[in-house]
């Protein structure tokens, strides 16, 4: 079956960063940071391959970012069609160069979570979790490749035990007051290893040895849910066969294991087989766009963004898989997204 793929392209809206009242105060010990936006796009070149025309389905003359019509996706009368529930994934790189990029994300957040809540049904039950780019290091109780974040630590981070959450578990809902909960979690700071694997830790995340009985992350996938996973990060996830001669990174980073085909695969398994119940969007290197350069990151850079041809390799197999700009504020990509997350919701075909 041919899926057709899509590219959010920046628009002009912009998200307020919602203050997060008193709570947010004392779990972050300070301010996330505001970003100011700018027009923008992503080109992802040459990063789909041969096959991913046969697996996607790509129309070279454009698709519309809204996706299909929603009074025709949806049902209004009466029936069981469309989801119950969401289910979201932030995957966030937390090496040396992701402080502004982390700052990016909260500020968006609250627009984010805001404007999923008022056009998707109100009945709409919310899980949301945090994981980083490899094993975390305030993961204290839980040392474990893609284990939920409830306390973050090292340098950058917040620095503080941002749960417990209503849920009990290591995730969050609409019980908890998710704009402060969020922006405590996602701060998860900027000491983390140098060779990201947020595709490894995503799936490690979503398996079921972590979400099943006795997981770290037991409770976080229900079968009623679309999932939505959500990947920042500003380098490449690839198998390096040779490494810096500069000042950092002496050795090649091995990345996540597997190839864009198979974490496609991977990530599909866990809604069933079904890949309409899952909605990526990726924040990662664009090619060619000039407000994000090119990432120097053998000299120690932290400045613009390694373009991640893999990644968005991975993002475009899915209907619902869109690729916009880690340099560029947030909120006008999240704002793109909201109308297909819909879709993806009114086209969801609950289990049973």
């Amino acid at each position: 079956m041919q899926r057709t793929t899509r590219q959010i392209s920046l628009g002009l809206a912009l998200f307020t960063l919602a203050c997060g009242g008193d709570e947010r105060a004392e779990m972050t010990g300070g301010d996330a940071g505001g970003v100011s936006l700018s027009d923008g796009g992503i080109d992802p070149g040459d990063a789909g391959s041969d096959s991913d025309d046969e697996s996607s389905g790509g129309s070279d003359s454009g698709v519309d970012p809204t996706g299909p019509d929603p009074t025709a996706a949806g049902d209004e009368g009466g029936s069981d069609a469309g989801c119950r529930a969401v289910d979201l994934l932030f995957v966030i790189d937390n090496s040396g160069s992701m402080e502004d990029e982390q700052a990016n994300l909260i500020s968006s957040f609250p627009g984010f979570i805001g404007a999923m809540k008022d056009q998707l049904s109100e009945d709409l039950g919310y899980h949301v979790g945090i994981t980083s780019s490899d094993l975390y290091p305030g993961n204290f109780d839980c040392p474990q490749e893609g284990a939920l974040i409830t306390q973050t630590a090292g340098g950058g981070a917040s620095n503080a035990a941002c749960g417990p959450y209503a849920s009990g578990a290591r995730y969050m809902t609409e019980s908890d007051d998710l704009n402060a909960r969020f922006s405590c979690a996602a701060q998860v700071g900027i000491e983390g290893d140098g060779d990201e694997r947020p595709m490894q830790t995503m799936l490690a995340a979503l398996s079921d040895s972590m979400t099943g009985p006795g997981g770290c992350n037991e409770g976080f996938l229900r079968d009623d849910a679309l999932l939505v996973v959500v990947i920042i990060t500003d380098e490449e996830d690839d198998h390096e066969t040779m490494g810096c001669t500069g000042m950092v990174n002496t050795t090649p980073s091995d990345g996540s294991a597997g190839e864009p085909d198979q974490w496609f695969d991977q990530l599909v398994a866990v809604k069933g087989g079904d890949e309409r119940k899952v909605v990526v969007l990726s924040l990662v290197g664009p090619q060619g766009l000039a407000a994000c350069p090119e990432l120097q990151k053998c000299e120690g850079g932290i400045e613009g963004a390694e373009v991640a041809h893999r990644i968005i390799d991975f993002t475009q197999r899915f209907t619902y898989g869109f690729v916009g700009p880690v340099c560029e504020p947030y909120g006008p990509f999240f704002s793109d997204a909201i109308s297909s997350i819909v879709n993806a919701c009114d086209d969801f075909t609950p289990v049973g």
